[in-house]
């Protein structure tokens, strides 16, 4: 058996730093039009991103090679082929897991960007609470005129679907919630969400409040930060309206809103307490925390009559 195990991670490994996807141009250089959408849908102001000397913010890294649309149609032959093995191991499913971004130098207007990919790891078999799987990175490298700029690395998992739950996730699937990607950097905003506190970061050098969490402030880049807590306060920036796709846990056509708090920042939310054919701009709504199942507490917003 641990033979056997042996040579499929030796096939599987076979395909490590082969390519995943085909040499790509980004779609347009790298432009203030653009920085200005990404920094408003954002509600970043920092001078850096804007004037004469302006750059691109960091974040927007995976912009630059995103395809529109239409969409790519440049996966390789190799990752094809992976794919296909893993399919015949009984990894039939397939989930993205996570991201990470890594910034080497920073993208200037005019810039034109070049991008490729390689299948950078393929996993031993691991066990997780949806079944039996391989997670499977590709890192794609991105340049700017020659010169690497950052690197994207994107993870997903090809897994075998758990045949019976355990009866503690048979518990949690009674609400279906998607459940939150707890890492390092945003571990103790959803530990002061599990408190009924909504923790915003402070830039303990500029004073910046920032909102989601990051490692570094986007106003002046130090690294040191602590927390303010939120005092509830907020109106809706933003909304849209949810009709497809459906997903178990929701029932459409339901708002998701863009709330601004009183502090200045903004997150992603549910508005409650009024249908979704009445949440407007500038509604006034109060934070409240909602708790969907025995792991799942999240923020959402109850709106308040004018």
């Amino acid at each position: 058996m641990a033979a056997r195990a042996d040579d499929t991670q030796a096939r599987l490994a076979a395909y490590e730093g082969l390519p995943a996807a085909a040499t790509g141009t980004g779609r347009d250089p790298v432009n203030l039009p653009m920085i200005r959408h990404w920094c408003e849908a954002m509600g970043d102001t920092s001078p850096a991103y804007r004037g004469p000397g302006a750059i691109a913010p960091p974040t927007m890294l995976q912009a630059w090679t995103m395809a529109g649309l239409s969409g790519h149609d440049d996966r390789s032959g190799p990752y094809d082929e992976l794919l296909r093995l893993l399919d015949e191991l009984g990894c039939t499913s397939v989930v993205a897991t996570d991201c990470e971004q890594e910034y080497l130098r920073p993208l200037r207007p005019g810039d034109t960007v070049t991008f490729d990919t390689v299948i950078e790891s393929v996993s031993d078999r691991k066990t997780t609470r949806l079944g039996t799987g391989h997670f499977v990175t590709t890192r794609t490298d991105i340049r700017a005129d020659g010169d690497l700029a950052g690197t994207h690395r994107f993870r997903i998992l090809k897994y075998a679907p758990a045949r019976t739950p355990a009866p503690k996730a048979k518990a949690k699937a009674e609400s279906g919630r998607p459940r939150p990607v707890v890492n390092r950097d945003n571990a103790g905003f959803w530990q002061g969400v599990a408190e009924h506190r909504l923790l915003i970061q402070r830039c303990t050098g500029c004073g910046t409040l920032r909102h989601p969490w990051l490692p570094g402030c986007n106003a002046c880049g130090g690294p040191d930060w602590d927390t303010v807590e939120a005092g509830g306060e907020g109106t809706v920036h933003s909304y849209v309206v949810l009709h497809h796709p459906p997903f178990p846990a929701f029932d459409p056509p339901y708002a998701v809103a863009l709330v601004q708090l009183a502090e200045g920042v903004r997150l992603v939310s549910n508005v409650i307490g009024v249908p979704y054919d009445k949440v407007r701009i500038g509604m006034p709504v109060r934070l409240e925390f909602a708790r969907y199942d025995e792991e799942v507490t999240l923020p959402v917003f109850r709106a308040v009559a004018a």
